[in-house]
This record gives structure tokens, sequence and C-alpha cells, in this order.
């Protein structure tokens, strides 16, 4: 069952981390979110449809999200994956009021649901925090693009491997240390680096020889430094 309530003073400081309000004053961010909610989500499902109204945007606390369109013949295309803390959906209540694309959330996850309405007329009342705003999305979309060109300049492999090291600093610091599992399942995470799912099979098997195992989702790393030099190699694959 979704639980919903207010904004404790702690989930405010992890809003504050998001790249579009990270430039903001602790006062001016606690008006700008005046009234908005946090809800859990035990169970993973829709949060919104494509086409939907865009009657509000979200800040991921815990968890995940995922951005999809649907093909065809019915199947989820992931288009992107958000982890916290970021925002997401925000483009839509500033330009066409609609969702163009399909989330589902994961179970466990938190979010917090900003109000359009209450958030766009307080942009209105204070034009300057709206520079603040530009700023965090130019953060963003460097990062965005960053990462574009990263996918494209590697190999399937590589792709995969860099995936994994991310996953590993994160155990790391959680004290996981060179053992993770794998967030996605295998369809969605080969949607999620860009390539054939059949292709994400090639590069766990290519990934054996530098000491990757994997048992269904969980995954050992034995040599991470030699991982990490996979990566820096000139594409091969």
């Amino acid at each position: 069952m979704i639980r919903m309530g207010t904004l404790a003073a702690s989930d405010l400081d992890l809003v504050s981390l998001a790249p579009l309000l990270a430039g903001l004053a602790p006062a001016d961010l606690s008006m700008l979110l005046d009234g908005a909610h946090m809800v859990s989500y035990p169970e993973a499902e829709l949060l919104f449809s494509q086409g939907d109204k865009a009657d509000r945007f979200f800040v991921m606390l815990e968890g995940r999200v995922s951005l999809f369109a649907l093909t065809e013949t019915g199947d989820q295309s992931i288009i992107e994956v958000f982890d916290p803390v970021c925002s997401f959906a925000e483009a839509a209540i500033f330009s066409s009021g609609v969702f163009p694309l399909n989330c589902e959330v994961a179970a466990g996850s938190r979010l917090v649901h900003v109000p359009a309405p209450q958030f766009l007329k307080r942009l209105a009342d204070h034009r300057s925090l709206g520079l603040a705003l530009l700023a965090g999305l130019s953060r963003r979309q460097a990062g965005l693009v960053h990462e574009i060109s990263e996918l494209k300049s590697k190999s399937p492999s590589q792709r995969l491997a860099t995936f994994l090291l991310a996953l590993a600093a994160k155990a790391d610091k959680a004290g996981g240390g060179e053992r993770v599992r794998l967030p996605l399942t295998k369809a969605v995470l080969a949607s999620r680096i860009g390539i054939a799912p059949e292709s994400l099979s090639r590069a766990l098997n290519r990934l054996k020889a530098v000491g990757v195992e994997t048992h269904g989702r969980e995954v050992e790393i034995t040599d991470i430094e030699a991982l990490r030099r996979l990566v820096r190699e000139s594409t091969g694959d």
C-alpha cells in the first residue's frame, strides 16, 4: 500500500542534492516545495503513462524509476533509469504539459511529488529563482551529454564494465566489497546501456576473461583493476 506524508527536514536536505535544485538557498527551496509530499512505494507500479497530464514533477530520494516507451509490439524500450538523488519529469511541466513517456517506479522507492501549479506560480512570483533552476538544468544536460558520449565511444563489453564499476563503487561505500547485485533485469540493463539483449550475453561472457563471474543477477568482480583497464582500452568488440 502506498504511503504518503509531509516532507521532513531530512527529506529537504536530500532534495537539495538534486542537480536541478542544488543552487537554491534553504529558505527558497522550502518555499518552492511548500505543498510537496513524500510518497513511499512498497511495490513496483506505473507512476504515469505517456499522454497523462503533467501536473507534477518528482524528486527521487530512494529506489529507482525507469522511463520507457512502448514499441509497436508492446515491448518496453528503456529510455532512462533514474537513481537517487535527482529530479525527473520537470521538463513536461515547463513545456507541453503532458508526460511524453511512461514511467515505472521500483519497489522500495521514495519520491517527492511536487505539484506543478504551486511550483510554477512561486517561480513566477520570484523570477530570480528561475536562473538558479536553469543552472541546475544545464548541469544535468551536461551530465547527459557526457553519458551519451561515453556510450557512443565504448564497445558493449566496455559499456557493461563501466556499469559494473559504478555498482562496485556504490557497494564499496556500503561495505559490500566487489560482489554486486544487478539492480535491473538483464533485458532492462541491455536497454539501459544501449545494446541488444544478445550483445549483453556476449559481453558477460567476454568479461569472464577479466575476472567477472555472474550467477543470475549476482556478479562477482575478482579483478577490479583488470575491469578498469578494459574500460580504458580502445574499442575492439
